[in-house]
């Protein structure tokens, strides 16, 4: 039986039968940037990797010619489509559907998303980079079936949740060691998130960077304050640094700021 999907694209609905891991913050915290998520998928990789170069060429095409709002309504419709009440109630018809394809990979690939999602095998796109995951989850061309769409982004939600436990724990032990957290470690949060795909940037919100630049410079002037003076260059009766200068006008900064709202409470 032939069927068309959301998409407008055939394929088949005969019935059939239906590791990469996240890389983890580097154990000795403050002492790097944060990792992206790296791997490998389990299987198909030549027919998956003919279909992710389609899909990126896919991809760019539509972040190149739409705006930050408009890939966020993008977004949010891909989402429906592979997960709201409907994508549930349809099952039956989602587990029949079959890649139009005789490649024995290709069908393998279909046929271990759609046992997955049924708890009956691993995620065959468990391992795969979020950029790459991104590609499967929000085509909407019909390359990929709905579940292997859907399987994208269970992978997608489980390595951004594994890296955002590690960069969590990372954090803590920053915290309860130095009293503060790293600025390096809060700037490779802002290029790990600068660096998402588009599709998935864009659903941050608008302030997500200008919020993280504000906790960086926080970090960054605790970690100073936090310094042994024997350290410093001035400890060592060195000409002060940049940064040292920096710190020192930015905490004048602070300062007069807190002065002049003093001033203007008296005044009320």
């Amino acid at each position: 039986m032939d069927g068309v999907n959301g998409a407008g694209t055939p394929y088949r609905t005969t019935l059939r039968a239906p590791q990469g891991v996240a890389q983890t913050a580097q154990s000795n915290a403050g002492n790097g940037p944060i990792p992206a998520i790296e791997g490998q998928a389990t299987v198909g990789i030549s027919s998956l990797a003919h279909m992710l170069s389609d899909a990126a060429a896919r991809a760019a095409q539509r972040d190149a010619s739409t705006s930050r709002n408009e890939r966020v309504a993008i977004g949010d419709r891909a989402t429906q489509a592979i997960q709201s009440p409907v994508y549930e109630q349809s099952k039956e018809m989602r587990d029949a559907q079959v890649p139009d394809s005789d490649d024995p990979q290709r069908l393998k690939q279909a046929s271990q998303a759609t046992a997955s999602l049924n708890g009956k095998g691993e995620n065959p796109f468990k391992g795969l980079s979020l950029e790459q995951l991104a590609l499967i989850e929000y085509d909407e061309s019909g390359a990929f079936t709905l579940n292997e769409r859907r399987a994208a982004r269970v992978a997608s939600h489980q390595a951004q949740s594994d890296w955002s436990r590690d960069v969590s724990n990372q954090l803590m032990q920053e915290y309860n060691r130095d009293g503060h957290f790293s600025p390096k470690t809060l700037q490779g949060i802002l290029d790990y998130y600068k660096n998402l795909p588009p599709i998935l940037e864009a659903r941050l919100g608008d302030d997500y960077e200008a919020n993280l630049n504000m906790h960086i410079k926080s970090a960054q002037f605790e970690a100073y304050q936090h310094r042994d003076p024997s350290q410093s260059a001035e400890g060592k009766g060195q000409l002060p640094t940049l940064l040292d200068l920096l710190f020192a006008q930015l905490r004048r900064d602070m300062q007069a700021a807190a002065q002049t709202e003093a001033k203007a409470t008296v005044q009320q």
